[in-house]
């Protein structure tokens, strides 16, 4: 009995493992993603169980701890980059010009969550420079909009479809845009933010719907607009800042794809996997908001901010340029593969990286 339960354990993660290796973009492929933390952690304690329960001189035994130890390399591989004892992507910030840095609080606030204050007192707490809301209609614009003698600089979009928008700022917005980048109700924001230095800094906030049974069957429209985006931002000079709810997790191929053909930064990398989803459930969670930059910034402070009713937790973070130092950060790299990739999976929708907005200073 103890053989047999251990052996179908063992073809669950096997399955699971081999299915995402496929470029098919059905939800319940790319779906698979998301777990690799709970797969290697599944695939460890049934290691555990193995030599436990299991007579190691069988070669049944054998060939089942091979293939779990297989899947659990496997899986670590990917989720690996988001621990403390991997080399940082990005540097600590040592310049403490606040002139030059600039603070960003990011929350999908869940629609259906009526705790406006929660938030507010995040925001009063944490004193970002600019705050970015997903999910939110009329009812929250409402209550944020209490703080706009401190935040006079905004983009409104309030939406009941789950894919409202917002962004206000102290610092001042130039040459904005809400743009339907794929889908004609969800939205993305685009705007030059300008410092207190008077540096500009481009920004585009995004909110892809997900692959999902009761979204999309397949994950072509967010595949799509992330990888336009990463396009329209390949090799600029000017400073670039991604953020946003991306319905995706931090380690998938389509989020590695989008680092590659940016060029940004993932600020996360050898510091941790700040999960922020789902915020009631600790055993299932995986980092979908995102921030990503370029080179020009380095690292002030990253956090993953307390729960205020919705199901994701809410992200700040303070960058701060910095293009000396920042000039040895290396990312991810394209090949001729990843670029070909990233072709296909935005051929698939009728869009291109010229529909991107570039706000101008």
């Amino acid at each position: 009995m103890s053989f047999a339960i251990l052996a179908t354990c063992v073809a669950f993660i096997l399955v699971s493992t081999l299915v995402p290796l496929s470029r098919r973009t059905e939800w319940i492929i790319r779906d698979l993603d998301f777990p690799r933390l709970q797969l290697a952690v599944l695939a460890l304690a049934l290691l555990v169980a193995q030599f436990v329960l299991l007579d190691m001189r069988e070669i049944g035994a054998k060939i089942m701890v091979v293939i779990t130890v297989t899947c659990l390399l496997y899986q670590g591989w990917w989720i690996f980059p988001y621990t403390r004892i991997y080399p940082s992507e990005v540097k600590a910030a040592v310049n403490t010009d606040t002139a030059e840095s600039i603070r960003i609080l990011t929350a999908n606030v869940l629609t259906t969550n009526h705790n406006a204050q929660g938030l507010i007192d995040l925001i009063h707490e944490y004193k970002p420079d600019v705050f970015v809301t997903l999910e939110t209609d009329a009812w929250w614009q409402r209550q944020l909009d209490i703080l706009e003698d401190d935040y006079p600089h905004a983009m409104k979009c309030p939406l009941d479809n789950l894919y409202g928008m917002h962004v206000y700022s102290r610092l001042p917005l130039h040459d904005g845009a809400i743009q339907f980048l794929v889908e004609r109700d969800i939205p993305s924001m685009h705007a030059m933010v300008e410092l207190p230095s008077g540096r500009k800094v481009r920004m585009h906030f995004l909110h892809p719907a997900p692959p999902s049974p009761t979204e999309h069957a397949e994950s072509t429209e967010r595949d799509a607009e992330l990888l336009i985006v990463a396009k329209s931002v390949k090799g600029l000079d000017t400073p670039v800042i991604v953020a946003g709810d991306l319905n995706d997790v931090a380690w998938s191929t389509t989020t590695r794809l989008f680092r590659k053909i940016s060029g940004l930064l993932d600020p996360r990398i050898g510091r941790g996997m700040f999960n922020t989803f789902h915020a009631d459930h600790w055993f299932l969670r995986w980092p979908l908001d995102h921030f990503f930059h370029s080179k020009h910034f380095t690292l002030t402070s990253l956090h993953r901010l307390p729960k205020f009713g919705s199901d994701h937790f809410p992200v700040f973070i303070e960058l701060t340029y910095d293009q000396a130092r920042g000039a040895v950060q290396h990312g991810l790299q394209a090949d001729a593969d990843d670029k070909q990739l990233a072709e296909e999976k935005i051929a698939a929708e009728p869009v291109s990286e010229d529909d991107v907005h570039e706000p101008q200073a």
